[in-house]
């Protein structure tokens, strides 16, 4: 589960850099490719490209010229593609590149396009209307994309049509596609990769037949039939998984074989230089993960990696992967996650690693924190570590060999992309516009556990103290007490419209090591809930006169949204007034992947289920609760917000509910994000000064 918060627009471009797909570095290293709007108001993708030979920026394709421009005519799985990425932008949003930079293919208004950089010509395959996922293979030769659920592949030159080289057998089988929970929850969202000389494919194999179906219904447009979706409940079946490696020319597949049973979990697959196949896969109870090697002839696997913690093993961006002639595993090492070479650690004593960027023979970049707040990219050789961000901020990156790709924010500068080679420093561009006001943010450590808060004051002294409003996430998998300008943007907005706004993240959150991610293991209530009572003692005894404790409110999106209802309905005696976005209300209804790590499964732990439930506190709702729920969220669906709505109406507690039609668990449309940031501070005022 990530956070989706609806924000109102800044007036900030959107700025697609920082996100790995969103990068190409050329073979040689002379050229760097990358998306970006053409400005501070437009929402819609371009494709560019650097030339590091020359320092100059060149547009390469542009989606309006190219008769496309926003989401209208998304084919399905390339919505699905994009919610369950949680991207908002319109145009070119993923790309593939060949080595030398030369072509790039992308799916463009369910069209597959192929764009020669140099003369900045596009052609569309035949044959390809609903594509998505294309990748160009290594060689240059062919594009493999997916097509309904049927994998395709065409010459990249674009002479001939695409061809379909995979087919499902039945309706629930589907090839080359990522199931739900390995988009939603483990980070994978391609089912199919090249062999290193294009002459094969390894491709994902999914049957959703034993996973419950659910239905996602348009109440605004009775005329519509509901969506069907297929959705794996805690505790219920996932989908069937396989991997099969298939021959390009006369498409003879094999398949890779592997303790099904034991390991359901498909969590990667890497194909390097020579080198086997390999695969990562996990356990459902997400205890014991391992790394195999297959034989493509026989489809046998050795098992190469094993990993096993006593509560989870975290799946962490980047990892396992190969160096040299071992593995590089990121792993929890007592109040630290090291980055470790064959088990020895090869980062910092005092380094929580959140990601592995890249491995060549001589050097691995990483990023890590040493401050939960901020994130650097690091390289180790074997001379040691060097920092290559500033330690000041949130950093991400990207690096081959030659070159390296730095996004870089601080609470002093919005974001910044910088580029690197030997003996060459690069800016990329920004477009964006100032905001028109800065973050106020103050930081402090608040109660027993001394979680990271921060306090975000009206640009304008008030002389009178002002109400409180608590701002979380709050859960596993998101931080938002981060260094970086922009992430308290509305919070600062909120702040000004007269609120102290405060944002503490708790136990589960990242960056704090194993124990304190662990400690919500069988329970997502009590010791995230007390994080923010903490929190709130913590911030009127430190601002006395300033704030008033006796006008709280708390409101949030997704788990922050669980986070606020669960405030108001346990401790009223402390929360006046609450506002949840999107709440998973009772987690039996929420998925198996992410639900199943931290509570278990139903039927061996039911009682974690029935602690956590909003369900069960509706009878305790004294104060004033608006719930806001996307009817066409298939995440966090809408059943849960009606579920809770039901139960208080039951119990005769007076609440308010705001049914978003066409809206799904991301809000992305400006004009609904902006509106509903305002219907909430009119709540707030509204309900804090009656108290």
């Amino acid at each position: 589960m990530v956070s989706s918060f609806p924000r109102q627009n800044a007036r900030t471009q959107r700025f697609t850099l920082g996100a790995p797909r969103n990068f190409a570095i050329t073979s040689d290293g002379s050229s760097v490719l990358f998306l970006r709007s053409a400005g501070p108001e437009d929402p819609v993708n371009l494709l560019w490209k650097l030339d590091l030979e020359t320092s100059q920026e060149r547009l390469v394709a542009d989606p309006r010229l190219l008769g496309a421009d926003g989401i209208e005519q998304l084919p399905e799985a390339e919505r699905a593609r994009r919610e369950r990425l949680r991207e908002s932008a319109g145009g070119i949003t993923s790309y593939s590149v060949n080595a030398d930079g030369s072509l790039v293919a992308f799916s463009l208004a369910g069209e597959l396009m192929l764009c020669d950089t140099s003369a900045g010509t596009v052609s569309v395959v035949d044959g390809s209307t609903g594509a998505f996922d294309p990748r160009i293979s290594p060689d240059g030769a062919s594009v493999a994309f997916v097509l309904g659920q049927n994998l395709h592949v065409a010459p990249a030159d674009g002479s001939e049509a695409g061809r379909q080289l995979l087919m499902g057998d039945k309706s629930t089988v589907s090839w080359g596609s990522a199931e739900f929970v390995a988009a939603e929850e483990m980070r994978r969202t391609r089912g199919y990769w090249w062999s290193p000389d294009g002459t094969k494919l390894a491709v994902t194999r999914v049957d959703v037949a034993d996973v419950a179906k659910w239905h996602i219904s348009a109440p605004n447009n009775p005329a519509v039939e509901p969506r069907s979706i297929r959705y794996p409940a805690a505790g219920t079946a996932n989908a069937h998984v396989e991997l099969h490696i298939v021959e390009l020319d006369g498409g003879t597949t094999t398949e890779v074989c592997w303790e099904k049973d034991t390991f359901p979990y498909l969590v990667d697959v890497m194909w390097d230089d020579n080198a086997p196949l390999a695969l990562v896969v996990q356990s459902r109870d997400q205890r014991s993960m391992c790394v195999l090697e297959a034989a493509d002839e026989t489809g046998d696997t050795d098992v190469v990696v094993e990993l096993s913690d006593p509560e989870w093993v975290e799946i962490v961006p980047g990892s396992p992967r190969r160096w040299r002639n071992g593995w590089l595993t990121i792993e929890e090492n007592g109040s630290t996650r090291a980055l470790l070479y064959d088990g020895e650690p090869i980062s910092g004593a005092d380094q929580w690693v959140r990601s592995l960027i890249s491995a060549d023979e001589s050097s691995v970049v990483f990023t890590a924190s040493t401050d939960p707040t901020v994130v650097d990219v690091y390289r180790y050789t074997d001379t040691g570590l060097e920092a290559l961000s500033n330690k000041s901020g949130v950093a991400n990156a990207i690096a081959d060999s030659t070159v390296t790709i730095i996004e870089q924010a601080s609470m002093d500068r919005a974001t910044a992309v910088t580029v690197s080679r030997p003996g060459q420093f690069e800016t990329i561009k920004s477009f964006a516009a100032e905001p028109p006001f800065r973050p106020n943010v103050a930081f402090h450590e608040t109660g027993p556990l001394n979680c990271h808060t921060a306090v975000i004051f009206p640009s304008r002294e008030d002389n009178q103290p002002l109400p409180i409003l608590l701002d979380p996430y709050g859960g596993p998998h998101a931080q938002r007490v981060m260094k970086a300008r922009n992430a308290y943007l509305a919070s600062q907005w909120i702040a000004d419209q007269g609120f102290c706004v405060v944002i503490a993240d708790g136990p589960g959150t990242p960056g704090r090591g194993a124990g304190w991610e662990r400690s919500i293991r069988g329970d997502l209530a009590e010791p995230v809930l007390q994080a923010q009572v903490d929190a709130l003692a913590d911030v009127a005894k430190i601002y006395p006169g300033r704030v008033d404790p006796n006008r709280v409110g708390i409101r949030g999106w997704s788990f922050g949204g669980y986070l606020a209802a669960l405030a108001v309905m346990r401790r009223p005696d402390l929360f006046h007034a609450a506002v949840a976005g999107a709440p998973v209300t009772d987690w039996k209804l929420y998925d198996t992947h992410y639900t199943e790590r931290y509570l278990g499964h139903p039927e061996t732990e039911p009682g974690n289920y029935d602690q956590t439930s909003l369900l069960k506190n509706a009878k305790d709702l004294r104060r004033p609760l608006m719930l806001i729920h996307g009817l066409a969220d298939d995440n966090v669906v809408a059943a849960h917000t009606l579920q809770l709505s039901s139960a208080l109406l039951s119990a005769g507690r007076p609440h308010e509910v705001l049914p978003l039609s066409d809206t799904t668990h991301m809000t992305p449309q400006e004009e609904i994000a902006e509106n509903l940031l305002l219907l909430q501070v009119d709540f707030f005022l509204r309900h804090l000064n009656e108290t």
